[in-house]
């Protein structure tokens, strides 16, 4: 399957293709600055930059079994990223520019999936012992992590809302995954909405309008790749909800936060024969 790097443009309602590709990329971010994109592929983190998209190496170390939850801090400043080692997966720290990883999690494993918008803190996914897979935040400072979800079903896939007051994710507490979301210490927990379709990674946008999340088909376990998806859009209440696109894609689609900072556009990856 080739990969087509691409973004939606809000108020035009279409996509463009930035890059097209042999290589399987994943899970795109975009930068805060604008200018651009981040994608993984093979282990490894690269930019695109939107002036003349071509995948350029970053810098990340020994950390050379990253996965597709990556993510940059909303000042431009530092990427965090999940990289497999011995016991699972662990989350790093390393400036924008590239550079020696910082460890942050402190226990595995731990996958990474977004930043608080005042950058303290960030949420993730981890198992812990026997558990199954719950939903965390950390200061980015470090200390202590705090888990917000308890083993209510399989959660994963967290995002902070706009103002950093809730946290969205997915859970298969109902009996397959849905949207959930939360206040951002875990109180309030609540369904968003009930569909038969498999929704994972759900994604507000910036600037508090919107709600993204990838649709698979009823049944579908986990969130594999390579099958018949949709992107939803909705309010971030779940009202008036609606397919916006529908492709061959699904892991590596748009797992991490994926949206412009102004909320005008996103981007996602399809894949093709």
């Amino acid at each position: 399957m080739k990969s087509s790097l691409e973004l939606w443009d809000m108020a035009a309602g279409m996509s463009r293709v930035v890059l097209q590709t042999a290589a399987r990329i994943e899970a795109p971010n975009w930068s805060p600055c604008g200018t651009y994109l981040m994608v993984n592929s093979d282990g490894r983190l690269f930019k695109v930059p939107l002036s003349d998209p071509k995948l350029v190496p970053l810098d990340t170390g020994f950390a050379n079994r990253c996965n597709n939850d990556h993510g940059i801090s909303p000042d431009g400043k530092t990427i965090a990223l999940s990289h497999h080692r011995e016991n699972g997966a662990e989350i790093f720290l390393i400036p924008a520019a590239g550079g020696t990883p910082r460890v942050l999690s402190l226990q595995a494993p731990s996958w990474w999936h977004g930043w608080s918008p005042d950058g303290a803190r960030i949420t993730y996914a981890a198992a812990r012992g026997s558990r199954g897979i719950d939903i965390y935040t950390m200061p980015v400072a470090g200390g202590s992590e705090s888990r917000l979800t308890m083993g209510e079903g399989q959660s994963d896939g967290p995002d902070y809302s706009a103002g950093g007051s809730h946290i969205y994710y997915n859970c298969d507490r109902s009996g397959h995954a849905q949207i959930w979301v939360m206040a951002a210490d875990g109180s309030g927990q609540r369904h968003l909405f009930k569909d038969d379709h498999v929704l994972w990674f759900p994604h507000p946008s910036p600037c508090g309008r919107h709600l993204i999340c990838l649709a698979y088909p009823p049944g579908t376990p986990g969130h594999p790749r390579d099958l018949a998806v949709e992107i939803w859009i909705m309010a971030p209440d779940g009202s008036g909800r609606r397919s916006l696109l529908a492709f061959t894609g699904g892991q590596g689609t748009m797992n991490v936060p994926n949206w412009r900072a102004d909320g005008g556009a996103f981007a996602f990856v399809r894949y093709t024969a």
